[in-house]
């Protein structure tokens, strides 16, 4: 099994993207390493990570292995309880020792916490950092179209990236016209939906069928094919590579729009006006 090619965007500050990248909630521990260091054998170049996944440590050991240190887009994210200026200049301290790295390629803020109201703060001292070359992108994850138009109303940047939960049962067209309107890339987390019934959907089957492809791979590149870059998880060689190798198929219109239509909205707990993580 040969290596896939995993093409790239362009984003807001001229980092190449990964149209694709590797989810690492609950990879930990030895096999966690193993699992990291065969993905990115297999061709992956972004890696997905935040404080509350408890893995920075095996991420970090996974890129050392991996001996490309510098084809890799490290992503980690500030958690809840270190939202403010100063606090999220010490999270970032604590992330970059435990990845062992002298910098975040992507950094993101993990929830907006609104209740706390320090996004902003929180957002200005990764903008700092990125000045100090400790971090090369700053992004967000769970923002509302209200929240990203403060965050540039009162900073001036953009965000790099915005990373959200997005699936065909929540295809977030509102929020993606706003960033593709901003030059924000988006980015979806549980893009599978998993623990649900997506996969078994006939319409889903149906296309798959059409193009000799699995379930999963056309949801991967429904998603790739709205501009955003899911970032499925898995520990399984095998299954790490199918996921990467959707990019010499193309859906129609038709069919991405079938895929959409499939819309009933979240299906975890977490409406960013209201969710509290830390």
């Amino acid at each position: 099994m040969g290596m896939v090619t995993i093409p790239t965007v362009t984003l807001n500050d001229g980092t190449d993207f990964p149209e694709l990248g590797l989810g690492t909630y609950n990879l930990r521990g030895a096999e966690g390493v193993d699992a990291m260091v065969a993905a990115i054998d297999a061709g992956y170049r972004l890696l997905d990570s935040a404080v509350t996944y408890q893995n920075e440590t095996e991420v970090g050991e996974a890129v050392r292995r991996s001996g490309i240190r510098d084809e890799l887009i490290i992503t980690t994210k500030v958690p809840g309880r270190d939202h403010g200026f100063d606090e999220t200049i010490r999270s970032a301290e604590g992330s970059l020792s435990r990845l062992g790295v002298d910098r975040i390629d992507l950094y993101l803020v993990h929830w907006p916490n609104p209740a706390q109201g320090k996004y902003v703060d929180t957002y200005r001292a990764m903008l700092a950092l990125r000045d100090e070359g400790q971090v090369c992108s700053v992004g967000v994850s769970n923002f509302t179209e209200p929240m990203l138009a403060r965050l540039i109303d009162e900073t001036g940047v953009a965000p790099a990236v915005n990373q959200v939960e997005m699936h065909p049962y929540f295809p977030q067209a509102g929020l993606r016209a706003f960033h593709a309107a901003n030059g924000i890339r988006t980015e979806s987390w549980s893009p599978l939906a998993r623990r649900s019934e997506l996969l078994a959907e006939p319409v889903i089957a149906d296309i798959a069928a059409a193009h000799g492809v699995t379930g999963t791979q056309v949801v991967l590149r429904w998603h790739t094919l709205l501009s955003s870059t899911p970032i499925p998880k898995s520990a399984d060689p095998a299954r790490q590579r199918q996921n990467a190798d959707v990019f010499d198929f193309v859906l129609t219109g038709e069919e991405i729009a079938a895929i959409s239509a499939l819309e009933r909205g979240r299906l975890w707990d977490g409406d960013p006006d209201t969710h509290e993580e830390m």
